[in-house]
């Protein structure tokens, strides 16, 4: 694994990224297998990848990335003819680089095969000439195990959003400065009403009294005016600024269903099915957040999809379909909500079935299911235990799972729909709302300060006699329910001055103190608290810049009060309870007061990138980085800079494009410019020198001192 904590996760989101192009593009390349700018773009993806595993040292990924980069390379050369087999090659080897990646990011390894529901209960599909099996009650079937959650750590904001909060903090500006021109004016009006007391008290009354009042009263009723229009602004570009910044959270769906393509192939090759998977309305938007949370509910509608409702390719020929079944997935959008189908065109659900199936186990009398219709006979099989009887596989094993996949629908405050058409498919339909920006807080109070709880975290809270805490290994312990747990008070954990737990109580019974229990994972702790104030749902803001490095909090919010309440982490609560002292971090050295050299370093790995910023900076260099070539091309004329350190195969404009560029300039004759690449052949190099570089290092046998030491005797 890979032990530099910064550079794991910048390897864990760039490899990810990657990996998913690699992995879509494999798929597009089995049906258009001579499409030379996906190769090109292949190629690329695979040789950024094994440029970041060979600057953090990660042999394995880079050997598999190398062996996927040379098949690309001859495809894309015309070496050879891009067979079936030679893309089933690729696949191979892209599987293994997932694993090995995930092995380098610290991340256990994905399960190695989808669960086949169809063979796992019997009888889920029959032969067509077969009986139905009995409906006899089985046992409940054994749980799978949780896989790992999905998050979504980057998002791609489009500049033209950030250009348009850009000009609204503007309009804030000016608006808070007209409202610092009105408070001027109060203090005027002020002093005005002064000297006409002054002036009463002395008499000497220089004009009548009622002509000063009505000076005050124009004066009052303009500054009045201008208030108001001050308020109404402020108000429109507070709501145009959360508009914005909740936009940024709208992600593409296409962030969450480019996971499917290989799910469906998969499954469908391992049960000996023909399955394509269309995509529709990919640019629907939603929140991250949303998107997070419905990929499992997703998954397991198109498992269930695959796995029982596309029927084998015999069947299918024998009811008149074509061999290759039809999933499509769509996302829609209303003014409050997205809407997302799972669609099959198999066999459908046998409305007498769910009625034989549903008598048989007395959930309904057959007078009521006379008077069901259609919708509410097919909704049926989304009833908690339908999925854990054998009669579901009466009704082509649709009851396997749905019920949890309906309560996830639900938690997410959406709901699930249903609609069959027997032997043409089913469509299960979500329709979730496209933000949950808000999160459910429990407010407590402390040392006359409030906070809040996430509830996702608060298991319960309770009134605790003071004789009821003992010491156990250092800490205070509390005996709830038969469990010891650790328990803290509350400021003694945010170190706050002074802190110490208020008693509460009353002559007739004993001192208690307010204990809410948090779980975390299977770990569960106890904070003290003064006061149980409220539980609300609030809009958690994110983090100051003065809070970033402050543990214990996760955001803040704002009160109806008007009062800012942080929101604490109990993640790291928890550990602040574990583990009370914390080694101070080691006193850095004086820098050196001479100026620093000004680099400018392009590569588009966000990994190397990295890593070669801190070998430059720890060698005292000043470094501005750049994504690409034309990125560093605009940034040149920011700075004046001292060298350029480039790597040569990025998008946009390529390192060598970017030396040539620079050397067509007058003014950059002399500046040094050292190519960094994955490139090592005799011929790249000269084609680099060529274009105007100084130097040439190869990534293969890259030292960090060959490039220190080439850039002090060009310096």
């Amino acid at each position: 694994m890979i032990e530099d904590r910064e550079l794991r996760g910048l390897f864990k989101i760039e490899s990810g990224e990657r990996l998913q192009h690699l992995d879509s593009g494999l798929l597009q390349l089995e049906k258009t297998p001579a499409d030379q700018a996906l190769l090109e773009d292949l190629f690329r993806e695979a040789h950024s990848l094994k440029g970041a595993a060979r600057m953090l040292g990660q042999s394995e990924i880079q050997s598999l990335a190398h062996q996927l980069e040379d098949a690309l390379g001859t495809a894309r050369k015309g070496g050879a003819v891009l067979q079936t087999a030679t893309v089933g090659e690729m696949n191979r080897t892209l599987t293994a680089l997932r694993r090995a990646v995930q092995t380098a990011v610290g991340e256990a390894a994905p399960p190695t095969a989808a669960v086949n529901h169809a063979r796992a209960t019997p009888g889920a599909q029959p032969e067509p000439d077969s009986m139905p099996a009995p409906a006899m009650p089985a046992a409940p079937q054994a749980v799978a195990p949780k896989a790992e959650s999905f998050r979504i750590e980057t998002i791609h904001v489009d500049p033209r959003k950030l250009d348009a909060l850009l000009t609204q903090a503007g309009e804030l500006t000016v608006t808070k400065l007209r409202v610092a021109r009105r408070l001027a004016e109060m203090d005027e009006l002020l002093d005005y009403c002064d000297e006409g007391e002054r002036a009463l008290r002395a008499g000497q009354i220089g004009r009548p009294i009622a002509q000063r009042l009505e000076s005050l009263r124009e004066r009052l009723t303009q500054l009045r005016g201008g208030a108001y229009e001050d308020s109404a602004r402020l108000d429109f570009i507070a709501d145009q600024l959360e508009s914005g910044i909740r936009g940024m959270r709208l992600l593409p769906m296409s962030t969450l269903f480019r996971l499917f393509p290989r799910l469906v192939r998969d499954l469908a090759q391992e049960q000996h099915k023909e399955a394509e998977l269309l995509i529709d309305g990919e640019e629907t938007v939603a929140d991250k957040h949303v998107l997070e949370e419905i990929k499992d509910p997703l998954m397991h509608m198109l498992r269930n999809a695959v796995g029982h409702g596309i029927e084998s390719p015999e069947q299918r020929e024998l009811a008149g379909k074509p061999r290759s079944g039809t999933i499509r997935v769509k996302a829609s959008q209303t003014p409050d909500s997205i809407v997302i189908e799972v669609a099959d065109d198999g066999r459908g659900l046998d409305l007498a079935e769910i009625k034989r199936s549903a008598l048989q186990h007395g959930m309904f009398r057959e007078d009521e299911l006379a008077g069901m219709s259609a919708a509410q006979l097919q909704s049926l099989i989304l009833v908690s235990g339908f999925s854990t009887n054998s009669f579901v596989t009466d009704v082509s094993g649709r009851g396997v799972g749905l019920d949890v996949v309906r309560n996830n629908v639900e938690r997410l405050k959406g709901v699930l729909q249903i609609e069959s058409v027997p032997g043409q498919g089913l469509t299960l339909r979500a329709q979730l709302p496209v933000t949950l920006a808000t999160v459910r807080v429990l407010i407590v109070a402390a040392n006359s300060h409030r906070y809040a709880l996430p509830v996702e975290h608060v298991e319960f809270s309770r009134k605790v006699p003071l004789a009821a805490l003992y010491p156990l290994e250092g800490r205070r312990t509390l005996t709830l329910d038969g469990q010891a747990i650790s328990v803290a008070s509350l400021p003694e954990l945010l170190d706050i001055a002074g802190a110490a737990p208020k008693p509460s109580g009353n002559l007739s019974s004993p001192s208690t103190l307010i204990c809410v229990v948090l779980a975390v994972g299977i770990e569960r702790f106890g904070l003290m608290v003064d006061e149980l104030a409220d539980e609300l749902e609030v809009v958690l803001k994110p983090q100051a810049r003065l809070l970033k490095r402050v543990r214990n909090i996760s955001g803040a919010t704002i009160l109806e009060t008007g009062e800012v309440c942080m929101v604490l982490n109990p993640y790291d609560l928890l550990r602040s309870l574990l583990k009370k002292s914390i080694a101070a971090s080691p006193v850095a050295t004086a820098e050196a007061t001479l100026p620093k050299k000004l680099l400018l370093l392009a590569e588009d790995s966000i990994t190397t990138r990295t890593q070669e910023r801190r070998i430059l900076e720890g060698a005292g260099y000043e470094v501005v980085t750049a994504v690409d070539g034309m990125d560093a091309y605009n940034k040149l004329g920011t700075r004046p800079f001292d060298a350029v350190v480039t790597d040569i195969l990025m998008p946009n404009m390529s390192g060598l494009a970017l030396t040539e560029k620079i050397r067509a300039d007058r003014k950059y004759a002399e500046l040094p410019i050292i190519l960094v690449t994955s490139l090592a052949s005799e011929e790249d190099q000269r084609r680099g020198l060529e274009a105007g570089a100084n130097a040439y290092i190869a990534k293969p046998s890259f030292d960090q001192q060959v490039l220190l030491d080439c850039l002090a005797r060009l310096i």
